[in-house]
């Protein structure tokens, strides 16, 4: 049976030691809530939507014991379809997101202005490091991604099911790298001074590869809070954003 950060139990999802953050051992890491986030609002995407937006706040210290998710739908719409998730643990809800779908369709011909693409190199041909997490796999493409003042690339695939008996879709890896801008496009040549309180992920369509790569877009920061942008790739290409607010946490 495959290694999975959360077991289904009587009481809810419950976390794997390893599923901890690196700010606190008793403390979930933030990704994680986003995989939930996601693998909720999958669950109840009607046929013929596609996710394109999921917002995740984090507003809660998510402790290391069984998480409740619960969904209620907002929106049911012809071309538009939303959601509300709701992230509890002990009693308290800990974390909320709101996702939107689109009515997939026909696409409109013409030529648009978009953003050069990376031309990072395939994630196979580069050298794999000593693992950071477990279950969590990273291929820099750029020299210290987590340590440096340059732009940040790099690919990641994780390789751990996030709830046990359960195999990851392109929708949820995606998801679970959307906390990404806050430790790339945060972190500076002094690491990382910054906890992140949300993230958004946009997307045009799931990830065709386990491998999602992500490159810093923007930072800005001033008076302890900071807000980081990084695009998000497949190996066929870029794929969406996801952005970050974060605040001061030396």
């Amino acid at each position: 049976m495959a290694e999975a950060f959360f077991q289904e139990t009587p009481d809810g999802l419950s976390p794997v030691p390893e599923a901890r953050s690196p700010w606190s051992p008793d403390m979930l890491h933030g990704r994680l809530l986003a995989g939930l986030a996601a693998r909720a609002s999958q669950r109840e995407i009607p046929s013929g939507y596609r996710l394109v937006r999921l917002t995740l706040d984090m507003f809660r210290f998510p402790p290391m014991r069984p998480f409740q998710v619960a969904t209620s739908v907002a929106r049911e719409g012809r071309r538009v379809w939303a959601l509300d998730v709701s992230i509890s643990c002990d009693g308290k809800e800990v974390a909320r997101a709101s996702s939107v779908a689109l009515r997939t369709g026909p696409h409109p011909a013409g030529e648009l202005w978009s953003a050069p693409e990376w031309d990072a190199p395939h994630p196979d041909t580069i050298a794999p490091p000593e693992a950071i997490f477990a279950g969590w796999e990273f291929r820099p493409v750029t020299p210290d991604p987590f340590s440096s003042s340059g732009r940040k690339q790099v690919w990641m695939r994780d390789n751990w099911q996030l709830v046990s008996g359960e195999d990851l879709t392109g929708t949820v890896r995606v998801a679970l790298a959307a906390d990404l801008p806050n430790p790339l496009a945060n972190a500076g040549a002094s690491g990382l001074q910054f906890i992140n309180a949300d993230l958004t992920l946009a997307i045009r369509r799931s990830p065709a590869s386990e491998w999602i790569g992500v490159e810093v877009a923007n930072h800005l920061g001033e008076d302890g809070v900071a807000i980081g942008l990084c695009t998000m790739y497949d190996v066929n290409g870029a794929i969406g954003w996801s952005s970050v607010g974060a605040v001061a946490n030396e």
